[in-house]
């Protein structure tokens, strides 16, 4: 029996501007290099500008993109990063903790594609990475831009809600100055 082959989107077009944040975990970075060129190849397809950083380790990836959301204009994000069992549950910790995190957020409204390996040996990280293949890097970048189609396809448009800048009447006595 052949292994079926999967189907693969086309890659969103955008009238308006993309940029998303690469945030990668180079433990193992021989594996995390060819992710990250993957998801700068798919990116480059694509048109979209991107910012790369690096993190310790996959735990810190949802803690950095939750930072980028809170203090940059970023429309969406890769995480990359290569979990490979070891003999301790850190293992497992670490694979359900940032992958329930980045899950959380991205239900939250981010969009956010996820491009952590996790594997039972470096060998099969390696099949997952390579350039010339389906590269699981390129595969959560083009995963991000789908979301960021998607969340600009749903936008509403603004409600105009925000800070009024006249005068705000202060409650109490009508004695002096009323007007903070």
């Amino acid at each position: 029996m052949s292994k079926p082959e999967p189907h693969i989107l086309d890659l969103p077009k955008f009238d308006d501007p993309v940029k998303l944040l690469i945030v990668v975990a180079p433990y193992f970075k021989d594996i995390s290099d060819e992710l990250v060129l993957g998801a700068k190849t798919t990116l480059e397809d694509a048109g979209v500008s991107y910012d790369t950083i690096e993190v310790p380790s996959v735990g810190e990836l949802p803690t950095a993109i939750a930072i980028a959301e809170r203090m940059s204009n970023f429309d969406g994000y890769v995480a990359l990063g290569c979990l490979v069992r070891g003999e301790t549950a850190l293992f497992e910790t670490a694979n359900n903790d940032s992958s329930q995190a980045l899950q959380m957020m991205g239900i939250s409204g981010l969009c956010i594609g996820n491009g952590i390996l996790a594997v039972e040996a470096k060998s099969q990280a390696e099949a997952r990475a390579e350039a010339k293949g389906r590269n699981k890097g390129g595969q959560a970048a083009a995963a991000a831009l789908h979301l960021v189609a998607l969340s600009r396809k749903w936008a509403r448009p603004s409600k105009g809600v925000g800070f009024n800048t006249g005068a705000i009447r202060l409650a109490g006595e009508n004695t002096g100055p009323n007007i903070a």
